[in-house]
Formats: structure tokens, sequence, C-alpha cells
């Protein structure tokens, strides 16, 4: 993938730009800097008209439409001294009008790839309604559940997070030398360590060590910036006292000098002027010193930089050549869009809206995505003909909760329910959708009832979950268990003696401990999207082996929150031998469902699995191979994992960490030598100097299903 941040396009662009530059007055250049449009907060229109002659707007956000932004961009450049075309932005999170399984759902497909087909497919969409920036991806680190936007990134590796952070950056720009016709420039947020939130509450503190925010919470940014990202959005929190929106060492010291990123640096919303409330900054004016002064390019929205910059460069508190930096960074991209030479959409376009390609991919990723956690055999579905359906999320009100949080502009009538994807792949069958399930309380008669007309099935479905503004943005919640009565509902439906299939649509693990036990199948199928409907049928009925595999540890409880698979080793490690252990005495030790798990209608076997030496240099690098054989009556697909311990370092090491995987198709019966590659330059860590080193000792490797499966385990040393 060429990186457009080093192409000779890009090169071009810059030579244009800085052509430009030099013929801008102050106010225009400031105005490149600035941002405008609808807030995601209100429904209040303002397009700002009356700064256009002076050249004060360079961006527009959530304002979308074809027609809409030729409108508003034909009349910007109409009025201007100095013509240069807008970019119009907005949240592209998980598809446009067609949507696609939330970004947590993405990443459990293990698939790298499809999240690249989905955010081409979104840009594209994207691109006909006039944007040219989505503000994704989203690759912060989620280690709590509580947070509302583990939704909107992959999970809690940082491994695994930045191989899918360089996929939707490649998704959303191209593959090319320059974004071009139907992608977007991509805009990596939130920079940084927002997913360390304290206890989970949105915009609050993270407080980390510069240690873990350089193992743990930066790669992703880097491998999104070395795939060639254009831009990044800085954070809402502040990160060990200073905010990451005024973090000179976080926005220059390590973004551009460090990771050597080109582009430029838009704040999130308000950010600018919340470092008030932070009490870091004094006052508006104070705010646009300490943000502009510390990397931020771009401010979202309005008149702050308009107003204070000026005044700021006369006091000699900004030099102009920074403003210059800034500008030149903006007007490159706008340069790289092709925005001057076409700053205009075709109207036409937009029938790529739900196109038949786009749809098909929805279907596809809704089935890839989601996690079979449980099933006692019932699944696939076989000559069943009498099905009862129930739950807050069957027709009709769970069109829109099926599509998930920052669903964009998306068509919840377009939706395919549950019902009519059902309906569709078993026409045989007698679908019975029992109504009066909700996500907030039900009294126990209205429970009961429910449950007796279910009985008279053969299979009770049970869809339960959370509405899709439950998760996102200010989603952040305490309790992690299903809302309302849902729980009563699942176990009543249990009490019937019918096998339940229980399906769970949310956008956060949930705590399933109290019902996972009773029911028939427990299967996770995320917030799917448009083709919700039919995903779901095409795994109950088995045309598609579910091979999600989850990419964040699910709570035994939500007491055990923050549980993840990577956590350090301690002096008392939790083995349940005897008391004075790092654990609780009133739950399990372990997660309900690991990180890396899922099950398959098929099996799969692991054999003659050798690694290419147990020696490896500090430059140097393993091959792991091994043979998968599907051993099972159904063809599917298997995720192999590779995960390594350092046993003795100069810091305290993970317990393991996952460092390489692949997912392949077998059919029943086929078998399939799989080699996996390990660089001993992926076994480096932090040094307390803040040095990357690779540290000479004994090793630990597994082969795996999950993160708990040590069956198949090896040891080596780095000389």
């Amino acid at each position: 993938m060429e990186n457009i941040m080093n192409s000779p396009a890009y090169k071009a662009a810059r030579e244009k730009a800085q052509e430009l530059l030099e013929k801008l007055t102050l106010t225009e250049k400031i105005g490149q800097l600035s941002q405008f449009g609808n807030s995601i907060y209100s429904s209040e229109e303002k397009k700002y008209e009356d700064h256009f002659r002076e050249g004060k707007v360079g961006s527009f956000l959530t304002l979308r439409g074809a027609e809409r932004t030729n409108k508003i961009q034909s009349n910007l450049l109409s009025i201007q001294r100095t013509p240069i075309p807008a970019i119009f932005a907005d949240d592209v999170i998980h598809g446009y009008r067609t949507t696609f399984p939330t970004p947590i759902a993405q990443s459990c497909s293990w698939d790298p790839e499809l999240t690249t087909r989905c955010d081409a497919a979104a840009a594209k969409e994207a691109y006909a309604g006039g944007l040219k920036w989505t503000f994704g991806p989203m690759v912060d680190i989620a280690r709590d559940p509580r947070w509302g936007r583990i939704m909107e990134g992959f999970g809690e590796d940082t491994y695994l997070c930045s191989q899918f952070a360089a996929a939707a950056v490649k998704g959303f720009q191209g593959e090319g030398d320059a974004p071009g016709k139907d992608h977007l420039l991509a805009c990596m947020k939130h920079y940084a360590a927002y997913g360390a939130c304290v206890g989970g509450r949105d915009y609050n503190t993270a407080d980390v060590s510069l240690e873990t925010l350089h193992e743990v919470y930066l790669p992703p940014f880097k491998a999104g910036i070395d795939a060639g990202a254009a831009t990044v959005m800085s954070a809402f929190n502040d990160v060990n006292g200073v905010p990451a929106t005024a973090n000179h060492y976080l926005l220059s010291d390590v973004l551009r000098s460090q990771f050597g990123f080109k582009g430029f640096v838009v704040s999130d919303a308000g950010a600018v002027g919340e470092l008030i409330a932070h009490g870091f900054a004094a006052d508006p004016k104070d705010a646009v010193l300490k943000a502009f002064g510390a990397g931020v390019d771009m401010l979202m929205a309005g008149d702050m930089f308009n107003d204070n910059i000026p005044s700021l460069l006369e006091e000699g508190k900004i030099a102009m050549e920074d403003i210059d930096r800034s500008v030149l960074s903006i007007l490159t991209l706008k340069y790289l869009l092709g925005l001057f030479d076409e700053p205009y959409v075709d109207p036409d376009g937009e029938n790529v809206f739900f196109c038949a390609e786009h749809l098909a991919l929805a279907r596809e990723a809704g089935a890839q995505c989601a996690v079979l956690l449980e099933n006692n055999g019932i699944l696939p579905l076989k000559n069943v003909k009498n099905i009862a359906l129930t739950g807050p999320l069957t027709h009709p009100c769970g069109q829109a909760h099926l599509l998930g949080g920052w669903c964009g502009i998306a068509d919840p009538s377009r939706t395919v329910t549950i019902e009519d994807g059902l309906r569709a792949a078993i026409p045989d069958a007698n679908i019975d959708v029992i109504p009066g399930a909700t996500f907030v309380h039900m009294s126990k008669e209205e429970i009961d009832a429910i449950a007796v007309r279910a009985a008279g099935s053969d299979v009770i479905i049970a869809v339960v979950g959370e509405e899709n503004g439950m998760a996102g943005e200010a989603g952040s919640k305490a309790d992690l268990n299903l809302c309302g009565s849902q729980e009563e509902l699942v176990l009543a439906l249990c009490a019937t003696g019918k096998p339940v299939i229980c399906l769970v649509s949310a956008g956060r693990p949930l705590v399933l401990s109290k019902f996972k036990d009773k029911v028939a199948a427990l299967l996770n199928i995320w917030q799917p999207g448009t083709e919700a409907g039919n995903s779901v049928a095409d795994l109950l009925t088995g045309r598609v082996d579910p091979s999600g595999h989850l990419t964040t540890s699910f709570p035994y409880t939500v007491g055990q929150v923050p549980i993840y698979y990577n956590h350090p080793s301690t002096g008392r490690p939790a083995t349940g031998r005897w008391r004075f252990e790092s654990k609780y005495m009133d739950c399990p030790i372990a997660p309900l469902y690991p990180f890396g798990y899922g099950m398959s209608y098929t099996s799969f076997e692991y054999s003659d699995i050798s690694l290419s030496s147990d020696v490896m240099p500090a430059d140097g690098e393993l091959k792991v191979s091994l043979t998968v054989t599907n051993t099972g009556n159904y063809d599917g697909a298997a995720v192999v994992q590779l995960y390594v311990r350092d046993l003795v370092a100069s810091r305290v090491r993970p317990v393991k960490e996952l460092k390489g995987f692949k997912k392949l198709f077998l059919a029943k019966g086929a078998s399939s030598r799989v080699e996996l590659s390990l660089p001993a330059a992926s076994l480096a860590f932090v040094n307390s100097d803040l040095e990357w080193v690779v540290e000479p000792g004994q090793f630990m490797l597994w082969v795996s299903e999950d993160s708990t499966d040590e069956r198949y385990g090896f040891d080596f040393e780095v000389i």
C-alpha cells in the first residue's frame, strides 16, 4: 500500500500549496484553520455565509448531501477574494447510508481486509454525498466496557488494533498515491489515551505511565500514520494532567518528530474551549495559544482561532512561520484531494446508496463479525417448523437499534429485521412474533404472558441487548447487565423447557452470566447494520458458519472491570490455589468469555507445529508452521492466534501478548499448512528511557484458538 504522504502526488500538491500560501492574507490563512457547520450536539444549522467574503472558513462538518454541499461550495467560491474550496467532513464510522457492523464488531472478524472493504464502500457513498473527509477510524485501545465509545474501536489489544487501524486507513483513503474519487481523508482519533479514561467515564482523565502510553495506546496511531493517515484528531481527555488538545509532547514531540506525521491535527468538537473547564487555560485567548502552540492546526469548530490568533501574533506569542506551517498542511491535502480541480460532486452519484454490491458486503460482514458464545447443538437450525420470536429488538422497533451508534445518516427503514431475515431463510416455518418485550421494566404478568405464548413453539429466539443510543459518545454505563427486565424475560423463556436461542445485540461486552448456561445457544451479533436480519439468518440456518472471535474480554460481573487478557504479571498471580492472590473473593478469576474466544459449527485440529529455530537473534525472525485441519461436518474458518510471553525482563511484562494471527477458510475435511512470522522487533518494549528495546532472554510461545488456550506451547530464546 502506497503511503500517500510520501507519494509524488503529495510532493506536487505541497508545491502548489506553497505557491498559494504566499498569496493569502493573514485573515485568509487563519480561515483555513477554522471549521464550521452543524454541531453533533445541536440541530441548529449554520453555514456562516457572513464569513465567506473574508475567507474565514476552511472546512465544514456535518453538512451533507451532494446538492447541499455543492450549493454551499459554489457560494463560498464565488464570494471569496482568493477562491479556496472547503473540505466537507463528517463522522463516517461504519457506513454512510448503507450501514456495516460497528468497528468493535468488525474487529471480531479477525479479518482486516473486511474492514478495508467496508470502509471503502462507506467512503464511496460518503463521497457521493459531498464529503471528502471522515473523522475515523477510532483506534483507541479500550479495556473498560463501561466506556460507551468502545463500540467505535477495535478492542483491547494493541497488536490487533494496529492491524485494523492500517486497514481502515487503506479503506477510506484508497491504495493510490492520492485519495481520489470515491475516497476520503482519514482522521485517526482520539489522540491519545482516550480509551484509558478513568472508570470508563467519557471525557474523563487518563492517568497512565509514559511506558504504558507508548507501548499500549500509541502504536495504533503509528500504524495508521505509517499507512498514510492524512489527519489526526486530538482527544478531549487530559493525559497525566495535560489536556491532549494542548499537549506539546504528544502533538509535536511524538506525533510529528517521532512518528513523522506530515498531515494536520484537528481538535475534537469544542475541545479547545474546554481547556478552560480543565483549569488549564484562563480564557479563550489563552486556550487558543496553548492548543495552537502545542500542535493543533484546525479548530473544530467556531471562531476562536479567527478571533484570537491575530492578536497573539501581534503580541509575539505565536509566530507567522507556525501559522504558515499549519495552513500549508491543510492546503496540501486540499490539492491532494483534487478539490481545486473539482470542488463539486455529481448529484447522480448518490445512486450508489444501498446498491446491491454494498448490501451484499453488509450481509457478509454482519455474519463474519458475530461471535457464537454457546451452542448445545441446536444450531444450525434444521427442520424447525414452529419458531417463537420475541425480545425488544424484534420487528419493528429493532430496526434502528440493530444499526448501532454513530450510524451516520442511515435509513432505519432499510434495515432487514430479524423477522424478515428468518422468513426469507426459512419460508416454510411458522414464525410467531410475540410483542410486548421492551428495554424498560416489564411486569411479571407481561413476562409470563410472553413465555406462555412462546412455549407453544418448537424453538424460541430471544433478541435482546441495547438500544443504539446506549453506546457511543456519552454512552458510559455503570451497569453492564441487560437493561430493564430483559434478563428476567430470558430466564422465563428458558423455564418453559423449550430450547432458547439468545441473540445479543449491543455496542459493548455485556454481563451474560445469569443465563449463559440456561440457553441452548448464545450468539453475540453486536450491532450488525443494514443487512442485520439476513446476516443473522445466514448464521442460524448454517448458510454461514460462525467464525467471529472476541477482541475484548466479556466480564463475569461488572466488578471485574477492567479485565483484559494481556495484563502485567504480578508477584501474587491469581491461580485459585490460596487466599493471598491478586483476585476477588466473590467471583471467578477469569472473565466470562476471554479475548480470542469464539465457537464454530465445525471443529479444527492443529498438528505438526514447528518453529524454524528455538533461538533467534535480536534482529531476526522466527517462523511458526502448523497444519490446520477442519475435522467437523461443516465448512468454516479457523482463526489461528500466536501469543508470546517474555519470561524475565527489565520491566514487568504482560502474562501473554498477541503477536500474530491468521484466518483461513477450510472445507470440511480439508487441511492447510499455515506459517506465521514472529519478528524479534515485535518483542520490543519501552524501557525507562522510553526507548524501544529487544532484550535477550527466554520466551514462551503458544499457538492457540483463544487467549486461554495453552495446549501448544514452545520455548525459544532471543540472543
